[in-house]
């Protein structure tokens, strides 16, 4: 692709997305870092819909990091609610009881030392550099890169897990100028959620249809190895979510007779307590009792 179609891609990408881009609140001129740093932890692998309000009843509650430290972890679980996998609740208590301990309460902007906090990657760390703090990086998530396999390389769907010629790909077509960088990370994301969706793209209306290599190579189908779908009903997954909803429901100890209640099958949900004890989401109580992590 030579320079001037990739300055046009990029160009067609940032007037649409000034034109097309949703309202959201962690993309605000007012947002803080902490909110966007909330925010692209419950994104992951969770729609916006459903992220929504549980972001605002936790920037509510825990307008800065120092507030999330002071209270428990468990009250971390609990606020997390049904945004599904608890885990990112206890990450983000650890990071921000680390940006409160080591940061001065500010979550810091250099990129080496966004990726030294718990549960930060590589992908969070350039997330937060770019959209809280304007600073060039290479933000690369599953909508990013099914647009530019479907765009620059001519394929349905990325490989399964990302490589370094995406990673450079990616690079290449971030625009130098820093501006320009922190609106290109936002709306290729953007064009992947509501236009170049996995199942059902919208390509009529794409703003880049005509310099897509998928789309002039005729829409050639995935020819990968086979995608499932993941599962929920009588899975694990849905036992440990069950048991845990339980005891966000009170605030003191429950016996393991009313986990029971929760699901049938003792040997799964023995095994699940289990999953969620190793895992620091639940805690033993006396008597044959369980808590949240205190």
């Amino acid at each position: 692709m030579t320079s001037a179609v990739e300055e046009q891609l990029q160009s067609e990408v940032l007037d649409w997305f000034s034109r097309a881009a949703r309202d959201l609140p962690w993309r605000a001129a007012d947002c803080s870092p902490w909110g966007v740093l909330v925010s692209e932890i419950m994104l992951q692998q969770t729609p916006v819909v459903r992220v929504l309000p549980v972001w605002r009843e936790w920037l509510a509650r825990w307008p800065s990091p120092g507030d999330l430290a002071a209270e428990s972890s468990g009250e971390a679980v609990r606020a997390w609610g049904r945004l599904g996998y608890p885990r990112r609740a206890l990450r983000l208590h650890a990071a921000a009881t680390v940006i409160a301990q080591d940061h001065d309460g500010h979550v810091p902007r250099d990129p080496v030392e966004l990726r030294a906090l718990p549960g930060i990657g590589e992908y969070t760390a350039a997330a937060v550099s770019a959209f809280a703090f304007g600073d060039p990086a290479t933000v690369v998530d599953t909508n990013v890169r099914r647009v530019l396999a479907r765009a620059r390389s001519g394929k349905a769907l990325p490989a399964m897990s990302l490589n370094r010629a995406e990673m450079r790909l990616a690079h290449e077509n971030v625009p130098a100028d820093r501006e320009r960088a922190a609106a290109w990370n936002a709306g290729v994301m953007e064009l992947g959620a509501i236009i170049c969706k996995a199942r059902s793209p919208v390509c009529d209306v794409c703003p880049i249809r005509s310099h897509c290599a998928w789309r002039a190579a005729g829409y050639p189908p995935y020819d990968g190895p086979p995608r499932k779908g993941q599962a929920w009903d009588g899975t694990d997954r849905q036992c440990r979510g069950a048991l845990l909803q339980v005891l966000r429901s009170r605030d003191e100890p429950i016996p393991a007779e009313q986990l029971a209640l929760a699901w049938a099958d003792a040997e799964q949900r023995e095994r699940c307590v289990a999953s969620l004890v190793a895992d620091q989401l639940l805690q033993e109580a006396p008597a044959g009792h369980y808590r949240l992590p205190g």
